[in-house]
């Protein structure tokens, strides 16, 4: 009997997948581009994956079988993000591996490396304005140390994830250089028009991203005699994904690269791709009908892989890019909680939990196979997503309490312990966000003594609601504001590289933790790693708050429900009796996993100190 090869196995399970899957892809095609057009944008899309899954490398196909047996990896207790710059991390791609051992002590398995795809000079939107997808900064090395980066950070179960800005390249990209020379295929990819009526009637209800330094959102091209659509700078141009040509390209890239040993990709400025005229053209239903025909060829043809929508949008518009209805479980795997975050700074500033626990009730639970990001900051500045409707249920004006929010956080406040940075001011509707590091912004560069516990009840937060956790760069060491941000020319025009230090490796060496900020956090992650009731697809409910000042998150488990209590002032505060009475916890057995003990009961009240996070639970249950 002849014996099936390693190769021909894969071969056999891709024709598989392609069976199951390729009906649904058609499908979905047809819903963007008719279904005249579907059977050939569909057998272009395959052919695309067929191909590609013929190149991937053996140990990738061997990883896809892992991944379609545990699909899960993804959502599990165990698993803890990190996310930086390369070359502010370590400098290369090389020397980010060589720091690999510091990313899995620190209880890391995935790695977000911020963009280093090849960009234009600058200026270039930190990066986000893409030259070459399929080369990297050659100041951080080469597609080959690329693939020996994910190589090693496989052999210490890191997974990488790498950014895919799906709405725009740069004006360098050779599509808009081949558009600019006067090829009409390539002018195709993009939006121009001859003209400012089709860009002046759009402008009616389109949003500025950049007002103080790119107003507007189209830009006159001499080269193309045309209005080019640049969303975000005059120097990217958004792709007309109503080419189903666009589709094609994108989803070859995305297997290009996967076949380095990428595993997650986050989409950038996802929100952004369709447009439609008389609307803000975000979120429109194209977008998660792109979302999954992309993940769906990534399925057939490299099913290790996830997605990850950077969507940073309102909290109704939110739930979409994790798949609702016939979509729910078939778009993005993963999708910022960028309204936790927020609640987060909102909630540290006002003392009070009601209105984080009446916007955090507004988003349903995400399908069982997806997870939440979960976040206290990242590379980019905070923007106040508070809702009117959620700030006037629990009696404050939205717009004072946006401006509340902005100056405590500019640290304009009187006594405020804040030490932020104005970014983009929008003098028409009042908009300020903020830029600033973790640590400052919680207190610790004003040297106020509550900060370090602050910094910690943040992370209890990301890591206690359910999701994948991201700790981004530096604030498991407490990293201040970067007084010297603007000293570089390409950085001074941005505030936001205040928050984007170098990592001191100096202070790791010497182990220097003077605020037991490092121990806290890695205690945590440890704590998380045992507690099953943390998996992501265990339903997460926010509690209505008893005491106003504690954030109630109940996650509900077969192993019995865990309580997550957050003390979200400088006072002490306390969790009812009745919490504990209705979720089944006013038993002998009742647990703190943080503290590691019984918490302290008081008539029947669990008394939580100032700035402090409980994880209680049961530990008698079965």
């Amino acid at each position: 009997m002849t014996r099936v090869s390693g190769r021909d196995e894969h071969q056999a399970a891709f024709e598989a997948r392609l069976e199951t899957w390729g009906h649904d892809l058609r499908r979905t095609v047809g819903r963007v581009y008719g279904p005249v057009a579907a059977p050939q944008v569909t057998e272009r899309l395959v052919a695309i994956a067929r191909s590609a899954h013929e190149a991937r490398p053996e140990d990738l196909l061997d990883l896809d079988e892992r991944r379609l047996l545990e699909p899960d990896w993804f959502q599990r207790p165990s698993m803890i993000g990190y996310a930086a710059y390369a070359d502010r991390f370590a400098g290369t791609l090389a020397d980010v591996g060589r720091k690999a051992s510091y990313l899995r002590d620190l209880g890391v398995g995935y790695l977000h490396l911020m963009p280093l795809l090849t960009p234009r000079p600058a200026p270039n939107d930190g990066g986000y304005a893409v030259m070459d997808y399929r080369s990297v900064r050659p100041d951080l090395g080469s597609v080959d140390d690329l693939r020996a980066l994910t190589t090693t950070l496989r052999a210490d179960g890191i997974s990488l994830c790498l950014d895919l800005v799906l709405n725009h390249v740069a004006r360098e990209h050779e599509w808009a250089v081949a558009a600019r020379a006067g090829d009409a295929e390539k002018r195709a990819y993009f939006h121009v028009y001859d003209d400012r009526s089709t860009p002046d009637a759009y402008e009616a209800s389109l949003p500025e991203v950049f007002p103080d330094f790119a107003p507007g959102n189209f830009t006159w091209d001499d080269d193309l005699a045309g209005w080019v659509w640049t969303t975000f700078n005059d120097y990217q141009w958004d792709v007309d994904w109503s080419n189903p040509s666009v589709l094609c390209e994108y989803a070859d890239i995305i297997l290009s690269l996967a076949n380095l040993g990428v595993d997650v990709f986050r989409l950038d400025a996802i929100a952004f791709i369709w447009k439609r005229m008389g609307t803000a053209c975000q979120n429109q239903p194209e977008v998660h009908e792109l979302t999954r025909a992309l993940r769906t060829v990534a399925r057939i043809a490299a099913p290790a892989v996830v997605f990850k929508a950077e969507a940073i949008v309102g909290p109704q518009d939110l739930p979409a890019y994790l798949g609702v209805g016939p979509h729910a479980g078939r778009v993005s795997d993963l999708a910022y909680h960028n309204g936790l975050m927020v609640q987060i700074w909102s909630m540290l500033a006002s003392a009070d939990a009601r209105l984080a626990a009446r916007a955090l009730q507004q988003l349903p639970q995400p399908p069982s196979t997806t997870a939440w990001i979960t976040y206290v900051r990242c590379h980019d500045d905070i923007g106040w997503a508070v809702s009117d409707e959620d700030a006037r249920a629990v009696g404050l004006d939205p717009f004072a309490h946006r401006r509340f929010l902005s100056d405590w956080y500019s640290g304009a406040f009187p006594g405020s312990w804040a030490r932020g940075l104005v970014f983009q001011q929008n003098e028409q509707t009042g908009d300020r966000r903020i830029s600033g590091s973790l640590a400052s912004l919680a207190g610790l560069e004003a040297g106020d003594p509550d900060a370090a516990a602050r910094i910690l009840l943040a992370h209890a937060l990301i890591l206690g609601f359910g999701g994948l956790p991201v700790i981004w760069m530096g604030d498991e060491l407490g990293l201040l504001n970067d007084r010297g941000w603007a000293d570089d020319p390409a950085h001074a025009a941005d505030n936001r590289w205040v928050h984007r230090p170098r990592m001191p490796w100096e202070t790791v060496a010497a182990g220097t933790d003077e605020h037991g900020i490092n121990a806290g956090l890695r205690e945590l992650v440890e704590t998380r790693r045992s507690l099953p009731h943390l998996h992501a697809a265990s339903p997460t409910e926010v509690w209505d708050p008893r005491d106003p000042g504690v954030l109630l998150v109940v996650r509900k488990h077969p192993a019995g429900p865990l309580l997550g209590a957050y003390n979200v002032t400088p006072e002490e505060a306390w969790v009812a009796p009745d919490v504990l009475h209705w979720l089944g916890l006013h038993v002998p057995g009742l647990h703190d996993a943080i503290s590691g003990r019984a918490p302290d009961l008081e008539e029947g009240a669990v008394r939580l100190a100032p700035y402090a996070a409980a994880w209680l639970y049961d530990s008698e249950q079965p």
